[in-house]
């Protein structure tokens, strides 16, 4: 079974409604070249700040939600839609809705692992200033079967990924946002680790690098093929990466090296905690 799919890396700016045409358009282009899965990058309707988390922040029965499934619906693919601020009660999280061709959510992943870093001499954010975690991880059912969703910082926790590709995943989509000192020594690495690890797909869609914005992105959105090789990536300029998977190759990678097959749960385990589910 195959699928093609695409990454849009594009630049956010500070205009909503600007943002999410930007999006249709990339879509509609992706959907025109037969794309099945588009996905697009983390927070791409609102520059990443705390400021534009507060002030973009929507309710899932919003504006942004809404135009998004008429997206998906007129276009006809599956769309992991980056992710929004998203606005629940008295808190915002920092939300991945995915919509089937029919523009159906069949999928909401909240970050769970929110962005707290303080490095000398590089990037110092707090997510949680702002933003509160989610405590869910996600896997949705799509006529290709099984794919997981993790946002940016998620990628840096091995136990997610390990539990989604047990849950049936082989491809997990990573919407991101790296910044200039991690980027370069990490994004990579994290992403080729990831599809290594757990022998899947990983497509991974950054924000385009502005150098004018107070957080700018690396860039670079890449996917990574069941081997760990990066089989298509972009460079820091707005862009799409196109790729097309091969599921099979997921299986023979599996068979021929057998990893997950190998593990010795005798001795350990990866399991959820908490009760949580995945869903």
């Amino acid at each position: 079974m195959k699928a093609q799919i695409a990454c849009c890396q594009m630049i956010p700016i500070d205009d909503k409604q600007k943002n999410l045409e930007k999006a249709a358009s990339m879509v509609r282009r992706e959907a025109a070249a037969g794309t099945d899965i588009v996905v697009l990058p983390e927070m791409f309707i609102c520059p990443y700040c705390h400021a534009s988390f507060k002030d973009y922040c929507e309710p899932a029965s919003g504006a942004s939600v809404r135009f998004l499934s008429a997206l998906a619906r007129e276009t006809g693919v599956i769309l992991f839609a980056g992710s929004i601020p998203e606005k629940e009660d008295d808190r915002i999280y920092n939300t991945c809705f995915v919509f089937d061709r029919q523009g159906r959510i069949i999928g909401r992943h909240r970050k769970v692992h929110l962005f707290d870093v303080d490095i000398k001499g590089g990037i110092s954010f707090k997510e949680s200033k702002v933003l509160s975690p989610g405590n869910t991880l996600t896997v949705v059912d799509t006529e290709f079967g099984k794919i997981g969703v993790a946002i940016c910082f998620d990628i840096r926790f091995v136990e997610p990924f390990r539990i989604m590709a047990e849950a049936g995943a082989r491809l997990i989509v990573v919407p991101a946002a790296f910044n200039m000192t991690t980027g370069p020594l990490h994004w990579e690495l994290a992403i080729r680790s990831r599809a290594v690890d757990n022998q899947c797909y990983i497509a991974a869609c950054s924000s385009g690098r502005d150098t004018s914005a107070d957080y700018c992105a690396w860039g670079h959105s890449s996917v990574v093929d069941p081997w760990g090789k990066v089989v298509a990536t972009a460079g820091p300029e707005e862009s799409i990466v196109r790729q097309t998977l091969d599921f099979d190759l997921v299986e023979q990678v599996r068979q021929e090296l057998p990893i997950l097959a190998s593990r010795r749960q005798d001795l350990y385990t990866c399991t959820l905690s908490g009760g949580k589910h995945i869903g």
